[in-house]
Parts: C-alpha cells; structure tokens; sequence
C-alpha cells in the first residue's frame, strides 16, 4: 500500500508540470490583470449610468473571476494532496491511500476540464445553447428514439449545473416527439455542444414490434448558441408567418394551456419555430424570434453567405450514412462516434447524459485541425 501513494507522490509531482502549462494556456495573468481593471472601472462615477453596460461588465468580471478561482482551486488542491501524501508516507499511514487515490482523480478530472475549456475559443462557445430534436422516418419507434435523445442531453445540462429550459414541444403520435426544443443555459453551453450537431442513430429491439424484431431508427439533434444580440440578422416582417395556438405536451403543469404558444414560419427559407412555455404570448414570441435568428445565423455562418436573402434552407435526410453516432441496444451495447472513433459500452450511462467523452474528443479532434 506504501507503493501506492509513492506510485500517486510521482503522479502528483508531474502534474505540477501539466498545471504550469495550464496556467500559459489559461493565460491567468491577463485574466487577473483584466479583472482587475474592469473592477476599477466599477468605481467610476459615470459607470452606472449606463445600465445595458454595467451589465455586461459585471458579468465579464463574473465570468473572469470564475476561470481564476477554478485555476486556483486546481493549484491549491494539488499542493495539499502532495502534502497529504508525503506525509502519509512519512507516518508509514496506509489508512490515507483512498483519500489520496480519490484526490488524484479528481485533480485528473479537473485539470481535462479547464484544458477542454481553452479549446472554447470560438465566436459564439461561451453562449446559451439552444437544441431541437427532430425524428426521422420510422413512425413510433424514431419519434420515441427522438425522446431518448432529449431526455439524454436533459440529463447531461442538469449533471453540469445548466439550467435547462424546454422551449417548445410536439406529442409523437403513440409514443416519443415529433418536435421539441430546449435551452441549455450557462456558461460554454454552445462550445460544449457544438459539436452533438447531427444525425445520431439507433439500433434496438423495439417495444413497439410485437414480433421483437431489431430496428434501426434515426433522429436529428440542432445545435445553435443563443444570441446575445441580433449579429447582424436582419428579419423581414413580411416574411414571418406568425400562428398562435394551444400549448401542450411533455412541460405538464409548467406550460400554460392557452392559446399563448407561439409558431413562426421564416417563408423565404421554410425554417419553423416554435416556444410554448413562457407566460405570455409577447414572451413566447420574443423567444421564437431568437430561436429563429440563431437558425438563421448557423445557416449564414456555414454558407459564408452576407445577406439574409441569400439563405436557402438545408435539409440533410435523417437516415443511414449521414449519422455522426450510432447508439447499439443489441446484440451488444455500445455508442460509438463516427467521427472520432471514441466509444463507451456502457450504453444505460450515455442515455443517462454520461457524454463527456464524446463532447472531448470531438474538441480536441477539432483543435488539432
């Protein structure tokens, strides 16, 4: 046992390495001296005034403070455990291992993360995410594999502290969705899930096949960030086709049951949206056009297009070949992604939002390109 917290001093010691590096990744200095400055100008007299601003920079000071702590908190519970360690091996204290081993995990975990979160460098990473989920052909068993996959990604913004919102919802017919919509809420939400973008498939025996057959189903997960403002999209009134009917399905005693839900049609492109959860039929609105100019500011930044109307919408068919990750039920269970090759068999934790390896690997994949 004394083998192994002399193995876990050795692993600990090349992590001080690992979290030098970290911090020149991180560029701690800059984020400390930055926030230090945008306190100062707190102090102004002037600073108040100006409310829209005011906001922005506390919460920039908020965000700055937030990656600082997160380092230190790191450094800090590295230099304990080598402590920690070396004094168990000092007292030849066995009892000490699991804390030790537990501690270096953690660190482990830790340190992935922030190195992760350097890879969230992109114009929209630190936004809101907003996701729809769309099954493809297959009837019952898609729209219920489509439900599967909003329950997963629930799961996987609750795990991570994100507030999770549901935005919009259709009823499958027997079973599942036809339709929904979610906003993931925090900070990298976006980055994060940038990449679950995509057509995932499905390989079962099906509940809803009396012979017990195995199917294949599909569906499709839309990933786009939440605008802070309106990037440059500009939406034409007369090419909105606005309809207001009944909320209903999944959100239960949190969606209102009038007629305050809200759809909009972009008629020049054909792309609908949809929010029925908001306690007003403005609220509902208001939503919807921000979902509809984050579709519109994916398609635009994905086509390299300027104007609005240039934009056609693109359809991608929800079926075999075109999927970036198979999830198998049987004859054995794995979830492999097939632009990474990264894979876990434990297939009951991924549909229970256990998805971090994917969302890594697909970071990293991306940063080394």
């Amino acid at each position: 046992m004394i083998l192994a917290l002399e193995e876990a001093k050795y692993k600990l010691e090349n992590f001080r390495k690992d979290i030098s590096e970290l911090a020149s990744a991180l560029r701690i200095d800059d984020l400390r001296k930055k926030a230090a400055e945008l306190e100062e100008s707190t102090s102004s007299p002037d600073f108040w005034g100006d409310q829209e601003n005011s906001s922005k920079v506390l919460k920039e000071i908020k965000r700055l403070k937030g990656k600082i702590s997160a380092y230190e908190s790191l450094e800090s519970k590295l230099e304990d455990t080598i402590t920690l360690t070396e004094l168990a091996i000092e007292e030849n204290d066995e009892s000490f291992v699991p804390e030790v081993e537990e501690s270096v995990r953690d660190i482990e975990k830790e340190e992935e993360k922030q190195r992760i979160e350097v890879l969230l460098s992109g114009e929209y990473d630190s936004n809101n995410a907003i996701i729809s989920f769309h099954p493809g052909a297959g009837g019952t068993e898609a729209q219920d594999w489509a439900q599967m996959l909003y329950r997963m990604y629930t799961r996987w913004g609750e795990r991570h502290g994100y507030t999770v919102k549901l935005l919009d919802w259709l009823d499958g017919e027997e079973a599942g969705l036809k339709s929904a919509t979610i906003g993931i809420e925090g900070e990298n939400a976006y980055g994060y899930l940038k990449g679950e973008n995509g057509v995932h498939r499905l390989v079962r025996v099906s509940p809803f096949d009396a012979s017990g057959r195995r199917h294949t189903s599909f569906a499709s997960v839309e990933v786009m960030p939440e605008l802070d403002d309106d990037n440059g999209i500009e939406i034409k009134e007369e090419d909105l086709e606005i309809t207001a009917h009944r909320s209903s399905g999944a959100g239960g005693q949190h969606i209102n049951k009038t007629d305050s839900a809200i759809r909009i049609t972009h008629i020049p492109t054909g792309i609908v949206v949809g929010c029925q959860t908001e306690r007003s039929q403005l609220q509902n609105k208001e939503t919807a056009m921000k979902m509809l100019k984050a579709k519109l500011l994916e398609i635009k930044e994905r086509e390299k297009l300027d104007k609005i109307d240039d934009i056609k919408g693109i359809k991608n068919k929800i079926e075999w070949g075109s999927q970036i990750r198979s999830y198998v039920f049987m004859p054995y269970t794995l979830a492999k992604d097939a632009r990474t090759g990264y894979e876990d068999g434990n297939i009951q934790a991924v549909m229970d939002g256990e998805i971090d390896g994917f969302i890594n690997a697909y970071l990293k994949m991306n940063a080394a390109q």
